[in-house]
């Protein structure tokens, strides 16, 4: 492999581990009922206008429902 593509891949892998917090991610998804779906927290986080790290944080995890947000938090933590 040559170094620009192995440092594009490098760069590539260290922007894929930057990622919001569980925090910055609740920020967008006030007035939520719990419990609530995967679908349901992308599609409020989308309509607050939510960033790509925060969109990708909720794309990555599991497809399922989360009692609360400390639920969803915890998630968020472990990945």
């Amino acid at each position: 492999m040559s170094a620009k593509r192995e440092q594009d891949r490098k760069n590539t892998s260290s922007k894929d581990r930057e990622t919001s917090n569980p925090i910055q991610i609740q920020k967008f998804l006030g007035g939520l009922d719990y419990p609530v779906g995967k679908q349901d927290l992308i599609d409020r986080a989308r309509k607050a206008g939510a960033d790509e790290k925060v969109m990708a944080a909720l794309e990555r995890i599991p497809d399922q429902e989360y009692e609360s947000p400390i639920a969803l938090s915890r998630e968020l933590g472990s990945r």
